[in-house]
């Protein structure tokens, strides 16, 4: 499977040169090129990456913006085109751009996507800015109540008389899919509804839907107040997010590392709900939701990393 990505992406990175589109590897008197996907997290911890840089160094910093998905984002790292990643996730990197098999211990998932990385890639994914972006399913206040519901088992009793909407790409994932769930947990929803992941907080929130599945880090459910079950069999692989950056980068301006080594574990999963919230539902841009995080924590100078 491994030896299948790594064909597929040399392909894609052939194609890219060939029409123009990669400036190749970068030097270390270039600009540092900080890559972000299209999802207002990608921005905020984007314009952190950049804004902590432009602090602690003198280096200028551009943002290669609103990249279709992590593919795109990991071809352009491949290619040269960015040096550093704002936001990557263990589960979708490894069985994405390394191709193996999903893992559900978060501290295997971690030292199994670092190890590749470096070895594959000649880039360092670093440890985790501290939260997780995974699928979790949710409930609002009035049914969590009703039901006494604070795992994902509690469902169990009552699930044959539940409406539930999920992502739609999430019922035929293999692994930790639809199928899978079923199995592990042992009960099935009286009807499933496959849905676009954007509509399911609305379809909850609204009382259209009994139950659903979303992101744990998603604004809406701090401005729904949704309450997330526990997924207590950990059937979920972990989706811890950290930053990524080349080697070549890390060896010209140790400095960047210093500084990208401040941000681990410094972003809890329930402060990334909050800054999404800003973002998403109080419409404050991305980069000033990541400022003024910054200026609270004083750029959190008094941590590790200089």
């Amino acid at each position: 499977m491994r030896s299948i990505v790594k064909l597929f992406i040399g392909i894609c990175s052939m194609a890219l040169i060939l029409s123009g589109c990669s400036s190749g590897k970068g030097s270390g008197n270039e600009a540092i090129k900080v890559a972000t996907v299209t999802t207002t997290e990608s921005a905020i911890m984007g314009n952190m990456i950049k804004l902590m840089i432009e602090h602690y160094t003198d280096e200028s910093v551009e943002m290669i913006n609103n990249l279709g998905s992590s593919v795109v984002v990991h071809q352009a790292m491949v290619n040269g085109d960015a040096n550093i990643s704002a936001s990557r996730y263990t589960g979708t990197d490894l069985t994405g751009a390394l191709g193996e098999e999903p893992i559900k211990s978060p501290e295997k998932a971690m030292k199994t996507v670092q190890k590749l990385f470096d070895e594959d890639y000649n880039q360092t994914f670093f440890d985790s800015y501290g939260f997780a972006n995974t699928y979790a399913f949710m409930v609002n206040k009035e049914t969590a109540k009703k039901y006494n519901l604070k795992k994902v088992s509690d469902l169990k009793k009552v699930a044959d008389k539940m409406e539930a909407g999920v992502d739609t790409s999430w019922m035929n994932r293999p692994g930790d899919g639809y199928k899978a769930f079923v199995k592990d947990y042992g009960f099935d929803f009286g009807k499933v509804y496959p849905m676009q992941i954007g509509l399911v907080y609305d379809a909850v929130e609204a009382g259209k839907m009994d139950v659903v599945l979303g992101y744990t880090t998603d604004g809406r459910i701090a401005s729904y107040d949704l309450v997330v079950l526990e997924d207590d069999l950990h059937f979920f692989p972990p989706y811890d997010c950290s930053p990524l950056a080349t080697n070549e980068l890390l060896k010209a301006k140790p400095e960047v590392k210093k500084v990208l080594e401040k941000l681990i574990d410094t972003v809890s999963t329930e402060e990334m709900q909050k800054l999404n919230y800003e973002s998403d539902n109080n419409l404050l841009e991305p980069a000033i939701v990541a400022e003024k995080f910054l200026e609270k924590h004083n750029y959190f100078e008094d941590k590790g990393g200089e």
